[in-house]
């Protein structure tokens, strides 16, 4: 993955937040989303055309800007009154727009990628070890990082050959690139969303009741997506913490009944789980569950 692709996906994730929304009643029960229909060839799609040329904005009551309307501002606000002389604080604008989406870059890497649960399975099996910095911090977010790469790898490929590619031969404008790089991120975010979080924010928000994935606004697949995350993270330390809770058991009983009251169970069990952890190859299990769990 070259630093054009990870700079354009980092564009892509940036501008998640701005993505369009309806404000239509909700309808009272939650269907299931269908997955995306395939994109069809750039001369035939609704949102631009094979030249490049950006799709009008669709003027809706109550909805958020779309990221055609977010860079038409900009490019507006940066020009002279005669609408095409670039005025002088063109460059600084538009730059100052750019590290501010380079800034949400992190937000969007937790909320919207499989990083969330892998490094809060890994904080619970660290502290199911008893071990409080080993392995060190620094350690557990490099390897939830390297192993998001690993599970979105398919994902970012379809950016890559949806999007990415697609704007660099010039075939799209950059709206319509961010478009459907947001798509693709939807649809690994819808096909990870339990159908109860998802219906709980649609309601919430009271947006048409969608069809497909491609239908639902970022602004509720990502907290659905995130609270979804949150619970399948929660219920995978829980299965994680139950063998080495009994190895504590079994050491606090025999501490007990030895009168030993006073010295830690923690302490004489830590090695013991240790030793367990290291000849049931745990690190590979875990990230063996934690890849299949997103397929």
């Amino acid at each position: 993955m070259n630093a054009k692709l990870l700079v354009a996906i980092a564009l892509v994730l940036a501008a998640a937040l701005a993505s369009p929304c309806s404000g239509a009643p909700a309808a009272p029960s939650v269907p299931p989303i269908r997955p995306f229909e395939p994109i069809v060839p750039p001369s035939l799609e609704p949102r631009g055309t094979g030249t490049g040329e950006a799709p009008a904005a669709a003027a809706s009551t109550g909805a958020l800007p779309s990221i055609s309307d977010v860079l038409m501002v900009v490019d507006r606000a940066t020009v002279k009154e005669d609408g095409t002389t670039p005025s002088d604080y063109s460059a600084p604008v538009k730059l100052a727009i750019v590290f501010t989406g380079l800034a949400l870059l992190p937000a969007a890497l937790m909320m919207m990628t499989s990083f969330t649960r892998i490094v809060i399975v890994l904080s619970f099996l660290r502290r199911a070890l008893t071990t409080t910095n080993i392995p060190p911090t620094v350690a557990i977010i490099g390897l939830a990082i390297f192993l998001t790469l690993f599970t979105m790898a398919p994902t970012f490929s379809r950016v890559n050959d949806d999007a990415v590619q697609p704007y660099l031969a010039g075939r799209i404008l950059f709206p319509a690139a961010c478009d459907r790089g947001i798509d693709d991120m939807k649809d690994f975010m819808v096909r990870q969303t339990r159908q109860s979080d998802l219906g709980f924010f649609i309601e919430l928000a009271k947006v048409p009741m969608p069809q497909t994935a491609r239908d639902i606004p970022a602004h509720v697949a990502i907290p659905a997506f995130a609270i979804s995350e949150f619970r399948t993270s929660f219920e995978m330390g829980c299965l994680l913490f139950i063998p080495f809770l009994l190895i504590d058991l079994v050491v606090a009983g025999i501490l007990l009944s030895a009168g030993m009251m006073m010295l830690p169970p923690s302490i004489i069990s830590l090695p013991f789980k240790i030793i367990l952890f290291v000849l049931v190859d745990g690190w590979r299990l875990l990230a063996q569950s934690l890849v299949t769990s997103f397929n």
